[in-house]
C-alpha cells in the first residue's frame, strides 16, 4: 500500500500558474516598454547613432547624470546609515516624526520638490543668500543638481537599512566591547559586514531613481547646456521636437549603462552575502 502524500496548503496557486502569471506581467510592464526603445533605435544606422549619443550636449548630459547620481547615492549611504542608526538605536522626544519626514521625498510630487528646493537655494531663498554671500552659487549650477537627487534618494537608504538594525541585536556591539574592540572595529568588524548587503541595496535604489530623475531637478538645474543639462531633459527635448528615434537612442545609451553600473553593484553585493556566508 502507497503511502499517503499530503501536499502543504498554500494560498497561492501553483508553481507553474504562478510563474506564467509572474512572467506575462513582468513582460507587458517591464519588457515590451524596454524592447520598444531598441526597435525605435533599430531604425537608426549605426553612424546615426553614433552620432546622435556623441554629441557634445548629450556627453555633457551624461556626465552630469551619472557623476550627480553615483555622489549623491555615496552622501546618502554615509548620512542615510547615520539616519537609520538614530532612528533604530535611540529614543527621543519628536522621533516619530523624524521617521516620517525621512518618507517626505516619497509624498512630494517632484515637481514641488523641485519648485521647494528652488525657492530654498535661489539666489534670494531662505539658504541661497547665504551661499552666495559665501561665493557659493547652489541653484542652476550642477550643485543644485546634486542637492536635489541627494534629497529623493535619501529613503532609499534609511529604509533599507533600518530593517536591518533593527533584527541586529546590541549585545553584539557589547560583546565586542567585552572582548576589548573599539569602536570603530566594533562598527568595521561586527556591524558593517551585516548591513553591507542592505546598504548596497538601498545604494542602488538610490542610484536608479537618480539616474531618471526629472521633476525635481529640472526645476533647480537651471538646464543650461554643457554645464547644468541632465540627460532625461535631453530626451523630453528630442520628443518635444519630434525626434522619437534620437530620444530612444538617448534612452537606450541611459538604459544600458544604468543597467552595467546595477549590474556591478548587485554583484559586489552578492560577494558581500557570500564572504558572511549568507547565501
Amino acid at each position: 500500500m502507497k503511502p499517503l502524500v499530503f501536499r502543504a496548503h498554500s494560498v497561492l496557486p501553483g508553481f507553474n500558474l504562478a510563474l506564467g502569471i509572474t512572467l506575462l506581467y513582468l513582460g507587458l510592464i517591464v519588457l515590451v516598454p524596454l524592447s520598444a526603445a531598441f526597435i525605435k533605435t533599430a531604425a537608426l544606422t549605426w553612424e546615426q547613432f553614433w552620432n546622435i549619443v556623441t554629441a557634445p550636449r548629450v556627453v555633457a548630459s551624461y556626465k552630469l547624470t551619472f557623476g550627480a547620481s553615483l555622489l549623491a547615492a555615496s552622501i546618502n549611504a554615509v548620512f542615510g546609515l547615520i539616519v537609520a542608526w538614530v532612528l533604530v538605536r535611540y529614543k527621543f522626544p519628536g522621533k516619530r516624526v523624524v521617521d516620517a519626514l525621512v518618507d517626505l521625498p516619497f509624498a512630494l510630487p517632484t515637481a514641488v520638490a523641485g519648485i521647494a528646493l528652488t525657492a530654498i537655494y535661489a539666489p534670494n531663498g531662505w539658504l541661497g543668500r547665504y551661499f552666495e554671500l559665501a561665493g557659493v552659487k547652489v541653484a542652476f549650477t550642477p550643485l543644485g543638481v546634486l542637492v536635489a537627487l541627494v534629497f529623493i534618494g535619501l529613503p532609499f537608504i534609511v529604509r533599507t537599512v533600518q530593517p536591518v538594525l533593527e533584527d541586529l541585536e546590541a549585545e553584539l556591539e557589547e560583546a565586542a566591547a567585552t572582548l576589548g574592540a573599539g569602536r570603530w572595529q566594533t562598527f568595521s568588524r561586527v556591524l558593517l559586514p551585516t548591513l553591507l548587503p542592505a546598504l548596497l541595496t538601498g545604494f542602488a535604489l538610490a542610484f536608479a531613481r537618480a539616474v531618471g530623475e526629472y521633476g525635481s531637478v529640472v526645476f533647480i538645474a537651471g538646464n543650461m547646456p554643457m554645464i547644468s543639462e541632465i540627460t532625461p531633459l535631453i530626451i523630453i527635448a528630442k520628443l518635444e521636437q519630434y525626434d522619437y528615434k534620437g530620444a530612444t537612442a538617448v534612452a537606450v545609451v541611459l538604459l544600458l549603462v544604468s543597467f552595467v553600473l546595477l549590474l556591478l553593484i548587485n554583484y559586489l553585493q552578492w560577494l558581500t552575502r557570500k564572504r558572511n556566508g549568507t547565501t
